[in-house]
């Protein structure tokens, strides 16, 4: 049986929240692949990277906005800011620890911005997610 899900796309500094997330990710049966950027800029160097034998296109995103260098809304400027190749068809979440409201009115002023939820990511997250964008 194929999975609702080819890719997921960790951008997230946090190793524990990653390893965590990639247990859970796992564990739900709905995704192939998944990869981790620990960084913004490692999360945009991998989506024009395209030419890797390591690519998987993502089909979701799950950001954490809370990380140096470039925290996820500066990455999210510069996503926007590419060709919408790479993100067209993508479902793109805010996975966060931030409780600020600011904060998730300002994710939704994104237009590619499909959600905003607090870590960690949890199964019914998951089952959400597939019953929104990927059920037939």
């Amino acid at each position: 049986m194929s999975k609702p899900i080819r890719c997921i796309l960790l951008v997230d500094d946090d190793p524990d929240d990653n390893f965590l997330h990639r247990m859970i990710i796992e564990d739900s049966g709905y995704c192939d692949t998944v990869k981790v950027a620990e960084t913004g800029h490692q999360a945009l160097q991998y989506l024009v990277d395209t030419s890797s034998t390591n690519y998987c296109s993502p089909d979701v995103i799950l950001l954490d906005i809370n990380m140096p260098g470039m925290n996820g809304f500066e990455f999210l400027e510069e996503y926007e800011k590419l060709d919408p190749v790479y993100h067209a068809k993508v479902v793109l979440m805010m996975l966060t620890t931030s409780l600020n409201p600011d904060d998730e009115h300002r994710a939704h002023r994104h237009g590619v911005v499909n959600g905003y939820k607090s870590k960690p990511l949890t199964r019914q997250m998951l089952d959400d997610i597939v019953k929104t964008h990927f059920s037939e």
